[in-house]
């Protein structure tokens, strides 16, 4: 069992796009593939009022020709595709509803920054996009965790974040892309030894879960 979180420094950094790219970049492998988004990042499928009560909501992807990234997720070839979102005080609650689903996969890929207030995987990776100037504070804090950087763009105009965030991932093997569509052959090889390397062994490791919701 083997489990990946793909993260960015803000919104549409092509999180989506990289964690489809290594989806079908290892079809052989049976992937669950889980995206989780806030109720105010809900997209082109806003909550309903009875939706916006709960901490959380969870739902099975089954159209593989939909628009939707959980659908673009399987049409890559994942196995499965689950959509998770939350409110700010629901991820705990969420979390105990995933544990099972983290835990059965044999391939699971999420993406999140947020699952890592609770869960430390086999391998996070950051995307990092050049022309976006915003980088949260909440990703500043996941980026000594992280196993590698995706750099989409970095050819273009230095952000006024470059400097101190290259000095935090000293290091951090960094795979520079023109595209997310496009992922470097090199960060495709040292996925597929760190993916060789993980077969077979303990997957991520889940810290202690508040009991209740979140404060």
């Amino acid at each position: 069992m083997t489990t990946i979180v793909v993260g960015g420094h803000s919104r549409n950094t092509g999180k989506t796009t990289v964690a489809e790219g290594l989806i079908r970049a290892f079809s052989e492998c049976s992937w669950t593939a889980i995206k989780i988004s806030s109720h105010r990042h809900a997209g082109d499928c806003p909550f309903g009022e009875s939706d916006q009560e709960q901490l959380y909501s969870i739902r099975e992807e089954t159209d593989r020709e939909g628009n939707s990234d959980t659908s673009r997720f399987l049409a890559a070839g994942a196995a499965r595709s689950l959509w998770v979102r939350v409110r700010e005080d629901g991820l705990a609650e969420a979390m105990k509803a995933l544990l099972p689903v983290l835990q059965s996969g044999a391939f699971v890929i999420v993406e999140s920054n947020a699952i890592l207030r609770f869960f430390h995987p086999d391998l996070y990776i950051m995307v990092l996009r050049y022309d976006v100037e915003d980088f949260t504070e909440s990703a500043r804090k996941w980026l000594e965790l992280a196993d590698a950087a995706v750099a989409i763009g970095r050819g273009s105009g230095p952000p006024s974040w470059e400097g101190t965030i290259n000095e935090a991932l000293a290091g951090v093997p960094l795979f520079a892309a023109a595209d997310p569509q496009a992922l470097p052959g090199g960060f495709i090889e040292w996925m597929r030894v760190r993916l060789r390397g993980s077969a077979g062994a303990h997957s991520g490791t889940v810290h202690k879960i508040p009991q209740g919701s979140e404060g």
